[in-house]
């Protein structure tokens, strides 16, 4: 099973980007899709999460500027960035919780992060 993200980019603030992953493979269901981001010098954070039903969570910082989205069928989760602040500059992660059979267990994998500057 492969993450593969995109859509990172350097933006001003105030503007938007649009980010996705899609998980690749040999996957059975997909549980929760999250996207997370890692500034420099300090700890990886979560910013929104969305589950296999629709329900999404966002971290306190990102309510109302951030929307998590996904596509079951591609097992794909998008990240509309809205109103960019400098503080969002970070590397964004997505993971997905997921099973690779009928009778596995759920297990996590992370894609290869992408990178969203945010200039002031």
């Amino acid at each position: 099973v492969q993450l593969q993200a995109s859509g990172g980019g350097l933006v001003q603030a105030g503007g938007s980007l649009r980010l996705s992953c899609a998980a690749y493979g040999s996957i059975f269901s997909v549980e929760v899709m999250s996207w997370y981001r890692q500034a420099p010098g300090k700890q990886r954070e979560l910013v929104a999460i969305i589950t296999n039903g629709g329900s999404t969570n966002y971290a306190d910082s990102v309510k109302g500027r951030f929307t998590i989205s996904r596509d079951n069928a591609k097992n794909t989760v998008w990240l509309q960035m809205s109103s960019l602040k400098p503080e969002d500059t970070a590397v964004y992660y997505c993971n997905a919780d997921l099973k690779r059979s009928r009778v596995g267990g759920v297990n996590r994998y992370w894609g290869q992060g992408t990178l969203v500057t945010v200039s002031s």
